[in-house]
């Protein structure tokens, strides 16, 4: 399922995913377990929960039965502050064999998230897809320097706010588009915000992640002939970013990455992406699925 040097978030317990929400609509706690189970037995190495837009008890009370049947540490998965303090409030850190939480995620909207520290320590994923203008707004980062710019700040913030904090207990989210769809740019601006990155010796050792399934967002999932076709994609922008530090993602355990030589078909269509612009690219990639 893995690649040696990649921590895999499993994805599965997600209120976006439609049969994952039906759980929760129904109240179906055991069912959310079974997920939960599933993903640690096919090698998870944390458990991915977002309840959605539900109650503070909700969120605790999913946290505590997860708990009750699995021993890996779990990933908090809410922009909502007040979710974020259940999570944490009911996370057994005994239980997750004394492995701190993560917090998915704090932006530079979200500061005071990282007040919550104090009553339970966790790894941050700090997103860095927005930040601050020159006026002071916050706004969508618009370029790579702007992304590195944002990881700059959050990470002088992060080291402010939680006493020692290394960078191997920090993960950055530079956020991945939907390739399928993508005439601005944005997989080459992801790639040149982690090569920024990577490059600066003040990050040195720090995590990036991000939820690849939203890289394939919207493509079939077989092509015409019935080969995959997510998966060969999902795996070339994985052998792309992890010479770059990308060494986390929100992903499927039931998706078998690998890294890619350079003449496979999915390594010559993001390639070839890379070098083009605006639909170009699009059609590139519907040529690669075609």
């Amino acid at each position: 399922m893995s690649i040696p040097g990649l921590t895999v978030i499993g994805e599965s317990i997600n209120d976006s995913v439609p049969s994952t929400h039906r759980l929760f609509e129904e109240n179906d706690i055991a069912g959310i377990v079974d997920l939960a189970q599933f993903q640690a037995e096919k090698g998870a190495a944390y458990i991915d929960v977002n309840v959605g837009p539900r109650s503070p008890g909700f969120m605790a009370d999913v946290i505590k039965r997860i708990q009750q049947h699995i021993s890996l540490p779990l990933a908090i998965d809410t922009p909502d502050p007040e979710l974020a303090a259940a999570g944490l409030a009911a996370y057994d850190v005994e239980r997750a064999g004394n492995k701190k939480p993560i917090l998915n995620s704090i932006s530079e909207a979200r500061l005071e998230m990282f007040d919550l520290y104090a009553k339970q320590p966790f790894i941050p994923i700090l997103l860095i897809t927005e930040g601050k203008d020159d006026a002071g707004e916050i706004g969508m980062n618009r370029t790579a320097e702007q992304i590195w710019a944002t990881a700059k700040s959050m990470v002088r913030f992060a080291r402010q706010h939680i006493d020692n904090v290394s960078n191997d207990q920090l993960v950055l989210d530079p956020g991945i588009m939907p390739i399928g769809s993508d005439a601005k740019g944005d997989f080459k601006r992801l790639m040149n915000a982690m090569t920024r990155i990577h490059q600066d010796s003040d990050f040195t050792g720090i995590n990036m992640s991000v939820g690849i399934s939203n890289f394939t967002q919207m493509l079939p999932s077989k092509k015409p002939d019935g080969s995959p076709l997510k998966g060969p994609l999902e795996s070339a922008f994985l052998t792309l970013a992890m010479p770059l530090g990308l060494n986390t993602i929100i992903g499927s355990v039931k998706r078998k990455y690998s890294l890619l030589p350079d003449d496979d078909p999915a390594m010559q269509c993001l390639k070839d992406v890379l070098k083009m612009e605006g639909v170009q690219g699009v059609m590139r990639v519907m040529m690669y699925c075609s």
